[in-house]
């Protein structure tokens, strides 16, 4: 009896002060994520007041956080989208994956971590946060810029990358060697390439299958469905937040949407915990000590986001000023930087510390450089005697007009814009497929115009 009320005291005061920091955070326009990590810190082991009635329900509401940050990730996006991105964006794609994931290899290798550890740190500096993302363009009112289209079609590369990268994670963290990690990798694109299939042939009985009118069977549907595929595919070594992503995708249409309106809510609360678990599992006096590694190498992955964003603007005909734009966006960690994180730190508990710190900076820093990259960039540029071209030149390739959604805002959505994160992936694709089909005149004065 004395557990249970314990229980109940740690788990509803870690509940409230949850909501207490998101409203806080979404008044001082931050992300809510840092402040969930430190929360976790504060109250983890080595913390300031350690809960450990709670700990064990903790780490059951994280991993339902992680399978639904990913189950919402592949409702947002349709099989065809993802088709169409993959054939449009792969060469971008490509790009962001060497220059940012390479630092993060190379950092872990150099730290003496090995291979496996080294895999995960590439996987924690390649990965943006989408959810932060999506909050930064609503609120700088970037949704209808010509670059907006190139920076989700560069977050869905990334999200759909998750589906191959987490399955081979998963198979180098539980030691299979190369003949079980190959056959992991096969078995997770022959899963990614089938459920394609079935969603672009049969989604519509798919999701009819599933479809209910009451709002309680179709949770409850999808949910169970959901977790079920999740622990099938975590036994088949393929991990259960691709099983859920995938069942996303194979949802669709006014299942998708309703599965999405219910079940938000339920993904930012475990969201939520998962962060602070997060933050529970590492210890605070580990942090300092990498510091310095975490920052230089946040200074590192800055750049080479930039450079990212920059060249998928290039790519698609975007003017200077909204190739910097895109760059300074796609700069911010978080969510799945995190995921990544605490899937290897069972087997690598030094990624924890250095992870934290890393998404940390980043998510704070990533507001920033989206707003200040493109007018710093122009005053070089400006004192180099270059002024930047505002317009895009009529050989270049037209922007892609693809209206992908941007991936659910996961942590970033806990906070009272979650609405607005949430709402503002469609409008982006929507408004940034009508820029890309006005002509050049009128694209000459809209990005003149963003770029103020």
């Amino acid at each position: 009896m004395h557990d249970m009320t314990a229980l109940l005291v740690e788990l509803g005061s870690v509940i409230l002060g949850l909501g207490l920091i998101g409203r806080f955070a979404g008044r001082i326009g931050l992300s809510p994520i840092p402040l969930y990590l430190l929360a976790g810190l504060a109250f983890g082991h080595g913390g300031l007041l350690p809960l450990d009635a709670s700990e064990e329900f903790t780490a059951v509401g994280a991993e339902i956080g992680v399978i639904l940050l990913l189950l919402l990730l592949g409702l947002e996006y349709s099989a065809s989208e993802l088709v169409t991105s993959l054939k449009t964006q792969y060469p971008s794609g490509a790009v962001d994956f060497v220059l940012n994931a390479t630092p993060g290899a190379v950092a872990g290798l150099l730290l003496g971590w090995g291979p496996v550890g080294a895999v995960a740190l590439a996987g924690v500096t390649w990965i943006s946060s989408s959810g932060v993302i999506a909050k930064v363009l609503t609120d700088l009112g970037r949704l209808g810029n010509r670059e907006t289209p190139v920076i989700l079609g560069v977050l869905v590369i990334e999200d759909l990358s998750m589906a191959v990268y987490l399955p081979l994670l998963t198979a180098m963290l539980a030691g299979v060697g190369l003949a079980g990690g190959s056959i992991a990798l096969l078995i997770a694109l022959g899963t990614v390439g089938f459920v394609l299939y079935l969603a672009l042939r049969h989604g519509r009985l798919i999701s009819r299958a599933v479809s209910s009118d009451n709002p309680e069977m179709l949770l409850l549907v999808v949910l169970g469905l959901t977790v079920l595929v999740a622990g099938v595919a975590q036994e088949l070594q393929v991990s259960a937040a691709v099983g859920a992503f995938l069942v996303g995708i194979a949802l669709s249409g006014e299942v998708a949407e309703g599965a999405r309106k219910l079940l938000t809510p339920l993904r930012d609360l475990f969201a939520a915990v998962f962060f602070v678990f997060f933050g529970l599992s590492t210890d605070p006096a580990a942090i300092p000590p990498v510091l310095l590694p975490a920052a230089l190498l946040a200074v590192i992955t800055i750049f080479t986001k930039i450079a990212t964003g920059w060249y998928a603007a290039h790519r698609a005909g975007i003017g200077s000023n909204g190739r910097w734009r895109a760059g300074g966006t796609l700069v911010a960690r978080g969510e799945f930087s995190i995921v990544i994180a605490g899937l290897a730190v069972a087997t690598e508990p030094r990624i924890g510390p250095i992870a934290t710190a890393y998404v940390l900076i980043l998510v704070v820093a990533g507001p920033l450089t989206a707003r200040w990259t493109q007018p710093i960039a122009a005053k070089i540029l400006a004192r180099r005697g270059r002024t930047p071209a505002a317009t895009a030149s009529a050989t270049t390739v037209p922007v892609a007009a693809t209206t992908v959604p941007v991936a659910a805002e996961a942590g970033a959505g806990a906070a009272p814009s979650a609405a607005e994160a949430g709402a503002a992936p469609s409008a982006a694709a929507t408004s940034g497929a009508d820029a890309a089909a006005r002509p050049a005149s009128l694209a000459h004065e809209e990005i003149t115009a963003s770029a103020e």
